[in-house]
């Protein structure tokens, strides 16, 4: 035994020993095995001493520096006595490197720690980075950073010069006046209330048609929208694919709103194409050799799609691939072939039209005459032409920057689309009450329609002694129109009922009794409800399908002479419908087109209580 070294201690002779002993994972490698004891620095560098890992963190520390302990040391450590002393003192000037891992050792190479310094925080472990499949950027917390923050969406453009006309045009187009006020069959009137816009138009007195327009949020009023959306998932069993678009829920896309080339398809190019449809075709009515939806589109594609029918309850949004822009006389069809004009017009102004725009229209463009382009010059609607075009560049080249899914373009105010879509010489007048939406208005309508400016008119609150619609009676027939009941001249009703599928509307004489018989008093109910229901339809808004109970008559000729009056009165009414004659049970199905949510819906909150059922469950009932 070389001399210079102190004499071991028993604790030191048992460690030294080959004899191995046995750990106990996870606990405290202090208090389970005896403190080792170890050479001095003038210590032979051929001492072959083996020491287990774990243990050189509690025999290099100082005494004097060490913290506080937790747990106290074995009883082997303890009484070491003074041999201790001048180890540890020697391991505090030169610190030992952490021994590496060896076989046998029954804790994990973490636990050998290298020594601290004195008062030195432990560091903490990095976190370790997790990645998820699909590479880098999908998980849930980058989401929002993942969004491409290009630029701002394309606005309608809305601030052209105004153009100019001879007097001769802006008398023939300013429209009918009686006593120099002007004359029509319509009105239009805009109510500003804490945010929310409402827009009532009136023929005669009579209120027709009401609209609620809330600060634009991109969720709930997004028709007309275009969109670089990603395709989520193809269900070809649905014909139908889910397009991502930024909303709270995906849009759906259907196969017969797809448009596509047939070169841009692989396959058997020899066969002859089929004859291209003028409109899409719907979902039951696709051809054979159609292409089916997962040959033209395929999960996280990016594809450029307009919305056609605003999110409805738990439905999302309705898309199109085929894009379109409105304009105030015409509509602009990108890279389509699509020629129209609107056959409300006569022969004549047909034919005018048709020569203006074969000098307008864009070679790789399409475009649509409105019914609104009546008595326009050239100007007029080369202008408007070109205001679309310069709108489709800039959709474009944000297209191409923009990550899917994106807002690309945004349709303007409802005040703006509304008198653009339907203002026209038969409204006698558009009164506003908000100066700033006044200004917007009378703004676009001299830019797009100067000889009917001057039919804007600013409604003041603080001069007027009525509010608008107390003025004009509107309040009064805006709360009857949310009625289920609705009261007929003659004392008959009509009963109207939502349900998930349908709207049911029920007939009933009530306190009509009549004068003559009974098939005269049901025939002249029926024709009153005919007129009321189609009025009705119009100003709720309701959409899908609707059975309407009339009450039974006998005679073949009354039964077709109500369908006949039923079908005059929706004539008026610019969304499409479709009528079916009377069924053997007095049944009348129809439909129509639904873009939004009604009325009833706009103003209203379903009930915390029954969930909009009607009814509250007794409770005491279910505790038994």
């Amino acid at each position: 035994m070389n001399q210079e070294n102190p004499a071991k201690t028993p604790d030191e002779t048992t460690e030294t020993n080959p004899v191995r002993r046995r750990r106990t994972i996870g606990g405290n490698a202090a208090a389970e095995a005896p403190t080792q004891t170890s050479h001095t620095d003038e210590a032979s560098p051929r001492s072959r001493t083996r020491t287990l890992s774990g243990a050189s963190e509690n025999a290099t520390t100082p005494t004097a520096d060490r913290p506080k302990r937790k747990r106290a040391r074995s009883l082997g450590s303890a009484t070491s006595g003074s041999g201790s002393k001048p180890k540890e003192t020697s391991r505090a000037a030169k610190p030992a490197k952490p021994s590496k891992p060896q076989v046998g050792d029954t804790r994990s190479p973490s636990s050998s720690a290298s020594p601290r310094v004195d008062n030195e925080e432990p560091q903490p472990k990095p976190a370790r980075k997790r990645r998820r499949r699909g590479g880098k950027g999908r998980s849930g917390a980058n989401k929002s950073d993942n969004k491409q923050q290009v630029g701002q969406p394309v606005e309608a453009i809305l601030d052209e010069g105004p153009v100019t006309l001879d007097s001769q045009q802006l008398e023939r187009r300013r429209g009918r006046e009686r006593k120099g006020r002007p004359v029509g069959r319509y009105q239009m009137l805009v109510h500003v209330h804490e945010g929310v816009t409402h827009i009532a138009v009136l023929e005669g007195r009579s209120l027709i048609e009401h609209y609620v327009s809330r600060p634009s949020d991109d969720v709930s009023e997004i028709h007309g929208n275009i969109y670089l959306g990603k395709v989520q998932n193809v269900l070809p069993g649905m014909e139908a694919a889910f397009v991502d678009i930024a909303t709270p829920k995906n849009a759906v896309l259907y196969r017969g709103d797809v448009t596509y080339e047939r070169d841009d398809l692989d396959g058997d190019k020899s066969q002859p194409p089929a004859p291209k449809p003028k409109k899409p075709r719907s979902r039951l009515g696709r051809r054979k050799d159609d292409a089916r939806i997962e040959d033209l589109l395929s999960a996280q594609q990016s594809i450029l799609c307009q919305v056609t029918k605003n999110p409805i309850a738990h439905k999302g949004a309705r898309l199109s691939t085929e894009v379109s822009l409105p304009g105030r006389f015409v509509v602009l069809v990108p890279n389509s072939d699509t020629y129209g004009i609107s056959k409300r017009l006569n022969d004549k102004e047909r034919r005018r039209l048709r020569n203006i725009l074969d000098k307008v229209k864009p070679s790789e463009h399409g475009v649509i005459v409105r019914t609104a382009a009546q008595d326009v010059t050239a100007e007029e609607i080369e202008r408007d032409v070109r205001r679309l075009l310069d709108q489709w560049k800039q959709i474009n080249e944000l297209a191409n920057k923009a990550k899917a899914p994106s807002l690309l373009f945004r349709e303007p105010e409802l005040v703006v689309r509304v008198i653009r879509e339907e203002f026209n010489r038969d409204y006698r007048g558009v009164i506003i009450d908000d100066p700033g939406l006044y200004q917007q208005v009378k703004g676009y309508m001299e830019t797009v329609t100067p000889a009917l400016a001057d039919r804007i008119e600013f409604h003041d609150p603080k001069t007027e002694s009525l509010p608008l619609f107390e003025r004009y009676h509107v309040a009064e027939q805006l709360r009857k129109a949310v009625d289920q009941k609705v009261w007929l001249p003659s004392g008959g009703s009509l009963v109207i009922d939502h349900t998930e599928a349908l709207t049911v509307i029920d007939v009933n004489t009530g306190k009509n009794v009549g004068k003559s018989n009974l098939e005269e008093t049901v025939f002249r109910n029926n024709l009153e409800a005919a007129e009321e229901i189609a009025k009705q339809l119009r100003l709720r808004d309701i959409g899908g399908i609707i059975v309407i109970d009339f009450i039974d008559m006998e005679i073949k000729k009354n039964r077709d002479e109500v369908v006949s009056s039923f079908e005059k009165a929706l004539a008026r009414d610019k969304t499409r419908t479709q009528v079916s004659g009377i069924s053997e049970l007095g049944l009348v199905e129809m439909t129509r087109r639904r873009t939004g949510e009604g009325l009833l819906e706009s103003v209203s909150d379903a009930c915390e209580h029954c969930a909009g059922r009607g009814v509250e469950l007794h409770q005491s009932v279910f505790k038994v």
